[in-house]
């Protein structure tokens, strides 16, 4: 068996281990079912990764996210260790076969969904294995207390009788501790070994400003900090109107949001991620699998839905070690807004109830039946055609697939049919003189035989890779081809994919998990009082709140949060008289702002606002049209 380090250097290029890393490798080497609460940044993956690359066999790693499954397959690959992952959209024979390299193909690591354990051919597989570890990733969805309940994760227990000798090791970046508790009772835990490694950030400064012009308080950060830095925004549109606006102020942005073409995320993320653009501007469909050690500052623009998701999001500052700051920018209408966006549309049983039976209207399938079928699935047409509320809609149908319903993969995605509708020998003397789009056509040619015959659907994936362009170069073409007159174009966007895990029973298939719905709902109100409680308390530490969310005990100020930096200055209080007379000197050079008369006093603001509100109320000073102050007598 290689030692631990030996393989972090070889794969990995690191000489030491993070916090706990070392521990927590050790203690599933010597066959211990452990649990590894590690915040984001703390190098989870390598937890189960090392010690199954120590060990002969195969590592399961069971994981909800698609996206993350591949990213890690292929970093991975990328170090040249055979992994592979069981996605969705697969066909019986390929899974066959995919299954059977698992087992005599020497792969390290098999990734899949709980869903994938429900299927027989699955099961019968993974008892052949040479399995080494089982990995549970994300294992807070095994609790019905965690953020993301998934119903599915309690199948994970049938690898224990496919397995019984293998020790499981569950991973997590955020849970309470009866998240902890429950993680280990439903994995059957025997003695578990845990490891929490506490949430304190020293570097990591958690401010919490009231800003009616957030826009410019923003502006105010980024110049102040001039490094790579994340914004959280609510909405796909305002990642663009807050790129745009930083772009005005002469500050470099760029934008995320998860209805970008792939060719557009992954330009958009190698500019931010190469430092060419300071600011990532994005939904909270961004950070998954990032692990940019330089961001100095990470700031929501709008309140975050939860403190796990808070916690997240913000611990992408400051991985190096250097201080950064989580900015949480709110004002009086936040509570509402968050309120709209979290609350309101929380789908109720029915609507999930309408929400399905319609889903199954859309794509055709006949009561009793569509179990296993993947459909291309247009969300903004679906909800056009049975006038649905978007956001209400979209929400139903996470529902439906966290609790194992359907699989709905978000993925945008371009359909075609073409026909070439003039002869081949007038399509070979158009290329002569269109040299640009030779190997394309005849890409389309080779692979598609009737192509000139009748209406054909293509895929753009595979003619991508066979003439070597990119995707967005690929539909121009087609384009021109048809302003040319030289084929017919149907192009049709999609951004998702629905696989139907349950055959078709209406009401039935809910009612199954009615009081789960019920239960979430629940909870996700209690999460929005949660960060709401956390914005508005202003006497308390934020790292203290934050760790006190999570369970931790004996903690201590951080010294250099928001509320921390607001104590000093009150500890510290300036003569009324020394804060009256420095304002006048300011005034004396032009009309300021109590914001920018704040900024400039190294003072707290409730000290300048008295003395602002005392020099009123002598006539000292007067407001102006435009809520500026100036001296009386200029």
């Amino acid at each position: 068996m290689t030692h631990p380090i030996n393989i972090l250097e070889r794969y990995w290029k690191f000489t030491e281990f993070k916090p706990n890393q070392e521990a927590i490798i050790n203690a599933v080497l010597d066959g211990e079912d452990t649990f590894a609460l590690l915040p984001t940044g703390g190098g989870k993956s390598l937890c189960f990764q090392i010690p199954a690359l120590a060990k002969k066999g195969i590592c399961i790693v069971i994981s909800p996210l698609i996206a993350l499954m591949k990213d890690q397959v292929q970093q991975l690959n990328n170090k040249g260790i055979k992994a592979m992952a069981l996605t969705s959209g697969i066909s019986y024979n390929e899974l066959d076969t995919l299954l059977d390299n698992c087992i005599y193909g020497n792969y390290k690591f098999l990734y899949l969904s709980p869903e994938r354990l429900q299927q027989e051919l699955v099961q019968d597989r993974i008892r052949q294995m040479h399995v080494n570890l089982i990995a549970v990733d994300e294992a807070h969805c095994i609790s019905q207390w965690g953020s993301d309940f998934r119903p599915a994760y309690k199948n994970i227990t049938l690898l224990r009788q496919l397995q019984p000798s293998v020790n499981v090791i569950a991973l997590t970046a955020s849970a309470k501790p009866e998240v902890i508790e429950d993680i280990t009772k439903e994995l059957e835990f025997i003695q578990p070994k845990i490891f929490k490694q506490s949430f304190f950030r020293s570097n990591l400064a958690y401010m919490v400003y009231h800003e009616n012009d957030k826009y410019y308080r923003i502006e105010s950060i980024l110049k102040k900090y001039n490094a790579s830095s994340i914004i959280y925004v609510r909405n796909r549109k305002l990642t663009l109107e807050v790129s745009s606006f930083l772009a005005s102020k002469k500050i470099t942005a760029t934008h995320y949001h998860g209805g970008l073409s792939n060719d557009e995320k992954n330009a958009n993320m190698t500019a931010w991620l190469n430092n060419q653009k300071q600011v990532m501007v994005a939904t909270n469909a961004f950070g998954m699998g990032i692990d940019k050690p330089d961001v100095k500052t990470v700031i929501h623009l709008n309140l975050p839905e939860s403190i796990e998701s808070y916690f997240q999001e913000a611990g992408r500052a400051g991985r190096n070690g250097d201080k950064a700051f989580a900015v949480i920018l709110k004002n009086n209408s936040d509570a509402v807004l968050v309120k709209n966006q979290f609350l309101n549309v929380l789908p109720t049983v029915g609507f999930v109830k309408q929400v399905y039976r319609k889903l199954c209207s859309y794509f055709q399938i006949s009561y009793g039946e569509g179990i296993d079928s993947t459909h291309d699935f247009d969300f903004n047409t679906f909800c056009k055609t049975y006038n649905f509320s978007p956001v209400l809609s979209y929400n139903a149908l996470l529902l439906l697939d966290r609790n194992s319903i359907i699989t709905l993969s978000k993925q945008f995605k371009n359909k075609a049919t073409v026909q070439f509708i003039i002869s081949s020998s007038a399509l070979f003397n158009y290329l002569e003189t269109h040299q640009e789009f030779n190997i394309i056509v005849k890409s389309i040619l080779r692979m598609y035989g009737g192509v000139f015959d009748h209406v054909t659907k293509i895929d753009l994936n595979r003619i991508v890779d066979k003439a070597s362009v990119t995707e967005s170069q690929l539909i121009n073409a087609l384009h021109e081809l048809e302003n040319n007159q030289i084929i017919t174009l149907n192009l049709a966007k999609t951004d998702a994919q629905i696989t139907f895990i349950q055959p078709r029973e209406d009401d039935k298939t809910i009612n199954r998990i009615a009081t789960i719905i019920e239960q979430q709902n629940k909870l996700k109100q209690q999460q929005v009082k949660s960060i709401l409680d956390y914005v508005e308390n202003n006497t308390v530490c934020k790292s203290m709140q934050l760790l006190a969310y999570f369970g931790e005990k004996d903690i201590k100020s951080c010294g250099i949060c928001s509320v921390c930096a607001e104590t000093k200055k009150s500890d510290k209080p300036q003569d009324i008289n020394t804060i009256k007379k420095r304002i006048i000197e300011l005034l004396e050079s032009g009309d300021l702002s109590s914001r920018i008369i704040s900024t400039t006093l190294d003072c707290s603001e409730k000290d300048v606002k008295t003395v602002l509100k005392l020099l009123l109320e002598h006539n000292i000073i007067t407001i102006t049209q435009t809520n500026t102050y100036k001296l009386s007598h200029l």
